[in-house]
């Protein structure tokens, strides 16, 4: 019997309680925000204590190098894997050994061995979970809406994590007044409580892939997105974008020495674009991109260019956070177009090769991008790190808009089949 072709894609609804009422979604939505939330707190812990320690901008470039490199080896196989097994269940596990590396840190504090080789062996284990979590939530989103929900349940999830971005470092900031137990110890009770929201409310109907695990099938994500011009431009926008205008890695140097306002300043300063994504994210949640898809995309990375210049070269607080504040609100335009982009134009039994693929280009970004920064610092100091940077992110969006002209050219955001 022939198989029915897929119905047309319905209008997004007009009222917004029909994606509260996903209940799998929700379930996730909320474990995201409590993981987020400690994962955020953990590397603000992490890195001022590396900071303490060794006073070295390398350094804190080096931990955001140790978290990427797992993702290149773990690229293809876990990839197959978010395919192949229960994602749900792949997901609570990932929490629930970021459960054992909070508490690891709280020992080591406790005891008065937390060293530089802790820290960087901590950036490592960041590393390895967040190449299998990435890409398993991004590849379990679809499965748990309609598709006509995915652009307004992309939105909502990032109003979520940016939620948890804003408040991690500013919790975390200031239980480190406290001490740094307390902020390990508050990791652990939301790592916790986040794997077992995902292992007994996210559930969805798994159909196991039918092809076994072959050279074929494994790099069959790297070759589906560069055959795909959107996806590739799409995902490799946020790789260079970030990767030259990221500044995270540095906002202990600003904080402390630029700046002067302390760890709880730090905790601003991490929160800051978070406060900007958190807006915009509820604002795209409400009212969801529909026209001028690839204008929109490209200027909002220019947009985060031009702040980052900005932050750069101030040596005011409030305008430290305005610039950061802004450039969260660019980027978020940004995330949502790219994300959307990306699950729509990628069949579901490919979503976990892709979302893996795409998972080690985000991860080349931030976390390289941390080194990057670190790196530059080190030799042009951070100022001088943060406009380099900046100016490399306009050059960058420049660049999409001639070399990817089916993704920059684009208007609506939901392609018609055929174009797909």
């Amino acid at each position: 019997m022939p198989a029915l072709p897929p119905p047309a894609p319905a209008a997004l609804p007009s009222n917004p309680d029909s994606l509260l009422a996903q209940r799998a979604f929700m379930h996730l939505w909320v474990a995201r925000l409590a993981g987020t939330a400690a994962n955020q707190m953990l590397m603000l812990a992490l890195g001022w204590q590396m900071y303490e320690l060794t006073g070295s901008a390398w350094d804190l470039g080096l931990v955001g190098l140790l978290q990427f490199l797992p993702s290149l080896p773990l690229l293809l196989p876990v990839g197959h894997a978010i395919d192949r097994y229960h994602r749900a269940r792949l997901l609570a596990l990932c929490l629930a050994c970021q459960v054992g590396i909070a508490l690891a840190l709280l020992l080591a504090d406790r005891s008065g061995q937390l060293s530089r080789g802790t820290l960087l062996a901590v950036a490592v284990a960041i590393g390895v979970m967040r190449a299998i979590q990435m890409p398993t939530q991004q590849a379990l989103t679809p499965a748990l809406v309609p598709p006509a929900l995915l652009p307004r349940a992309t939105a909502f999830s990032a109003a979520g994590t940016q939620a948890a971005v804003i408040g991690g470092p500013a919790l975390g900031g200031l239980l480190f007044v406290a001490g740094a137990g307390a902020a390990y110890a508050t990791c652990v009770a939301l790592f916790a409580a986040a794997a077992l929201l995902v292992a007994l409310g996210v559930h969805y109907h798994h159909v196991p892939a039918a092809q076994a695990a072959s050279l074929q099938s494994l790099l069959a994500g790297l070759r589906f997105v560069f055959a795909h011009k959107v996806v590739l431009g799409a995902i490799s926008l946020d790789l260079f974008a970030v990767l030259l205008g990221g500044a995270t890695a540095l906002l202990p140097i600003f904080a402390k020495d630029v700046l002067q306002v302390g760890p709880a300043g730090l905790g601003l300063l991490r929160a800051a674009p978070a406060v900007g994504a958190l807006v915009m994210s509820v604002a795209l949640a409400r009212w969801a991109i529909r026209r001028h898809t690839g204008p929109l995309l490209l200027g909002s990375v220019a947009l985060y260019g031009v702040t980052m210049v900005v932050f750069g070269a101030s040596t005011a607080f409030w305008l430290s956070l305005t610039a950061l504040a802004v450039g969260g609100a660019a980027d978020m335009v940004s995330v949502v177009i790219r994300q959307t982009l990306v699950q729509l134009e990628t069949p579901d039994d490919m979503r976990g090769r892709v979302s893996a693929v795409n998972a080690v280009f985000i991860g080349a970004s931030n976390q390289l991008g941390e080194f990057r920064a670190g790196a530059t610092a080190a030799f042009m100091g951070p100022v001088g790190s943060v406009l380099l940077g900046g100016i490399g992110t306009c050059v960058v969006a420049a660049l999409w808009w001639r070399g990817f002209t089916a993704m920059s050219r684009r208007d609506a955001l939901v392609a018609p089949p055929a174009s797909r």
